[in-house]
């Protein structure tokens, strides 16, 4: 096929945008490495549960009269928390756990509460109305417990109902994260159940700037190992997490120790994620779609990804396009208003890297520290956005259309263009070949 009339496609809300590149545009398209999912994930659960890595099962962890917690993920993210739960309620039934001994808590961070009915559409209707399901309240000190300090000073506190607990259970989803590494394993409890204090911590730029604070990576990565200790500290027993490819299908499930575990789920998202790239791109395309696009805050992230791979995979003054709905705005929790605050009300992108350096900033504001620093070397566009006014708010620049988008970069850089496009970039982690860099 002629490039030049070829057909791209990425996501957007919980369809697709098709587009074609311009003449002189020369498309890439990179996707993570294939896996087979999983021809039954109930069955692939079950048996995760019955031969844990390093732990016994979840039916002999709990006793008759024991509190049991388990720490789920929130709306935003695709961890089939509707599979997995219902399948450690049914090892607690098992175990002679009662119903009322039993919490289920959405690890919602910083992020706004979540509602009942998407409680129920992550957990299941039947779940919701049979159990307790209460929301993570990392302001409330009244709900939360001080666990004292990291050995590298980071304060810990968690919620009540996880700290209390004799059981603590996590699920979660393993995938490239900007701070940790790798997502799952222990951040569900150590970050979505924690205390604004810690939160802020971590979050804060003496973390987001260290060098080893990078996608891909867990050795050495302050972030990975701060979050460690605090899920330690809360008592975290027992996590149940998989890995999905890029349609969101769960290609493995692992259960058992939260360490041990989380590193075997970790080596596996690498054979799939990590795809080697021979060059940086003049023009970066990063897909996100639902639910990560509901918000400039979550969907900035396919930005920031792209960015802060191993190697940023734009080059210097390029331009990263990213398709969004961005439905409700910059977001509507705390820490998504904190980074509309952050960065609209600075004089400029300088002005929010040198103000979080000398005095730091709140959670959520971690985002406009980071969207700072792509900005400082990138053009980011938004496109289809139905908050353009929000967009441009954020320093980023709004587009109805990718032939709008598209065309911004040509007048700017020219015709002629080495174009990347990343379907799923927040599932995809593009490493650039060393020998390119020397």
């Amino acid at each position: 096929m002629n490039p030049e009339t070829e057909t791209y496609e990425v996501p957007y809300g919980r369809s697709t945008i098709r587009f074609e590149l311009p003449t002189g545009m020369n498309g890439t398209v990179l996707v993570s490495k294939p896996a087979r999912p999983l021809d039954d994930v109930g069955a692939a659960i079950e048996e995760a549960l019955m031969h844990p890595l390093e732990s016994p099962p979840v039916r002999e962890l709990a006793r008759p009269g024991d509190r049991v917690c388990i720490v789920f993920t929130d709306i935003t993210r695709a961890s089939p928390d509707h599979l997995l739960v219902p399948a450690l309620l049914r090892e607690l039934e098992v175990a002679g756990v009662r119903d009322e001994d039993i919490t289920l808590l959405c690890g919602i961070g910083m992020h706004r509460p979540s509602t009942r009915e998407e409680k129920a559409a992550k957990l299941g209707r039947e779940v919701v109305d049979r159990y307790r399901v209460i929301d993570n309240e990392p302001r409330n000190d009244e709900r939360l417990v001080d666990l004292g300090l990291t050995a590298g000073g980071v304060p810990v506190s968690a919620h009540e109902a996880a700290v209390n607990a004799d059981v603590l259970i996590a699920t979660g989803l393993v995938e490239p994260h900007q701070y940790a590494g790798y997502s799952g394993g222990r951040k569900t409890v150590a970050v979505g159940a924690a205390g604004e204090s810690l939160i802020a911590h971590t979050h804060g730029p003496l973390f987001v700037d260290h060098p080893a604070t990078r996608l891909g990576r867990t050795g050495g990565n302050p972030f990975h190992e701060a979050i460690t200790e605090a899920a330690g500290r809360a008592g975290l027993d027992f996590i149940l997490n998989v890995v999905l490819d890029d349609e969101k299908r769960v290609v493995e499930v692992k259960a058992g120790e939260p360490v041990e575990t989380h590193r075997q789920l970790v080596n596996f998202a690498r054979s799939i994620y990590e795809v080697p790239i021979p060059r940086r791109y003049d023009v970066v395309i990063g897909g996100v779609g639902y639910p990560k696009d509901a918000n400039l805050y979550q969907a900035s992230r396919a930005a920031s990804y792209l960015f802060f791979a191993p190697t940023p995979v734009v080059k210097p003054g390029g331009y990263i396009i990213v398709p969004a709905r961005c439905e409700e705005g910059a977001g509507e929790g705390v820490g998504e208003q904190r980074f509309l605050e952050g960065m609209r009300d600075a004089p400029d992108v300088q002005a929010i890297l040198c103000d979080a350096r000398e005095h730091g900033y709140p959670p959520g504001q971690q985002r406009a520290f980071v969207m700072a620093r792509v900005l400082e070397e990138a053009n980011v566009v938004i496109v289809g956005s139905e908050c353009p006014q929000v967009v441009t708010a954020c320093r980023m620049i709004p587009a109805e259309a990718m032939e709008q988008a598209l065309l911004s970069a040509a007048q700017d850089l020219g015709q002629n263009l080495e174009v990347l496009i990343v379907p799923h970039a927040l599932l995809t982690l593009p490493v650039v070949d060393a020998e390119e860099l020397t």
